[in-house]
């Protein structure tokens, strides 16, 4: 079961709340997805994740668990859900960003696209119709289509070719869906991704494509290939572009943003979900998102700063320890720092969502967005 209800709409923007029910529980929308690439997410044990950080759904990521643990090990483990025990939602992409940007030698053709393993070298090659069978193996909810993620700064000639590729290889991947069946007993739905750099008669193909390929089983869509070397302003245009001709019953996911701002302006836009590295990569090394605006815990201003790590944060750690604490854990490079400042991170971002789907519904989204993009981005 999939099903996308919107709840609410702001008026003075694009910007919408509503619910999506799976076979693994609801997930209230706008929401941002943790990351978790190899089946977890870094430094964060998942009983926080479900009652500190509230999340509602994460991700896993085919590119790397198909090269470690490896399917035979899922499978026989009975899905990703069992074998990492997260019993709500998981999205999975297709692996086609880490191929990208992970592999120095690959190969892209009608057929699919042949890569090196990062870890070991050894070759392998993804089809749009194995890449449906490797996420069927896997288990999550939310599958993606397989695409090619054209560089943000590629010429157009460059990306009406990875276009037609990806359009070639989503009607493969659409019908391979379509003639299978999970594997573990509840049900999964797949979204097309919408692609075209930063051009816009590109999106406007790709969504017209992609409805054509709508035979009532696509859950929703994703718009990728943003957030990957275009300017910030070129990735609102293609939000501007594509949000409106995109089916309103069905959720709509920007891949891989980004920052608290980017959120709430892509939410403006109409955009539900999000996912990205940023909370628990940015707070490995430091960087901690407020509701006040951005710290960096390695300054020495934090060294006899007794208060509260954030006392307007929602994780418990956030009023146990001190930003004097935190600040000489990371100076001391002790792994405890960085468990820290992911779960603050996290836990900010999922309020972030939850506060703007309040606004959402009280209609005042717009208005509080401006507000707030403008305060949480500043640096303390």
């Amino acid at each position: 079961m999939f099903k996308y209800t919107r709840i609410a709409a702001d008026p003075g923007s694009s910007a919408r709340a509503g619910v999506i029910q799976t076979d693994h529980g609801e997930i209230h929308t706008p929401i941002f997805m943790p990351v978790g690439t190899v089946g977890s997410v870094k430094g964060v044990y998942h009983r926080d994740l479900e009652e500190d950080i509230k999340a509602e759904i994460i991700l896993g990521n085919t590119y790397h668990l198909y090269l470690r643990p490896g399917l035979d090990t899922l499978y026989k483990a009975g899905g990703l859900h069992q074998f990492e025990h997260w019993n709500r939602p998981i999205l999975t992409d297709s692996g086609g960003f880490q191929i990208f940007s992970l592999t120095p030698i690959r190969k892209l053709t009608e057929e699919g696209c042949r890569f090196a393993s990062h870890i070991d070298g050894s070759r392998h090659m993804f089809t749009p119709e194995n890449n449906v069978d490797t996420q069927r193996k896997i288990g999550a909810d939310i599958i993606m289509a397989l695409d090619e993620c054209c560089p943000g700064d590629a010429d157009y000639r460059y990306a009406e070719k990875s276009l037609r590729l990806t359009k070639n290889w989503l009607e493969r991947f659409a019908k391979r869906f379509d003639e299978t069946e999970p594997l573990y007993g509840y049900g999964q739905t797949m979204f097309p991704i919408i692609q075209g750099c930063v051009y816009p008669d590109l999106r406007l193909q790709a969504v017209e494509h992609a409805l054509t390929l709508d035979n009532g089983n696509r859950g929703g869509y994703a718009v990728g290939g943003l957030a990957v070397g275009e300017p910030t302003e070129k990735m609102y245009e293609m939000l501007e572009t594509v949000c409106p001709v995109l089916p309103q019953d069905k959720p709509r996911y920007l891949m891989g943003v980004g920052t608290p701002a980017n959120i709430l302006e892509g939410i403006a836009r109409g955009i539900d979900m999000f996912d990205c590295v940023m909370p628990t990569r940015n707070g490995r090394n430091g960087m901690l998102f407020t509701w006040n605006g951005v710290m960096n815990m390695r300054n020495a201003k934090w060294t006899d700063d007794f208060s509260p790590l954030d006392p307007s944060g929602t994780s418990f750690v956030d009023h146990t320890y001190s930003k004097a604490y935190i600040h000489h854990l990371f100076i001391a490079k002790e792994m405890f720092a960085a468990m820290v400042a992911s779960q603050h991170n996290l836990a900010f971002y999922l309020d972030l969502v939850r506060v703007a789907r309040e606004h959402i519904e009280a209609g005042d989204f717009a208005a509080w967005k401006d507000l707030t993009v403008k305060k949480i981005m500043q640096r303390l």
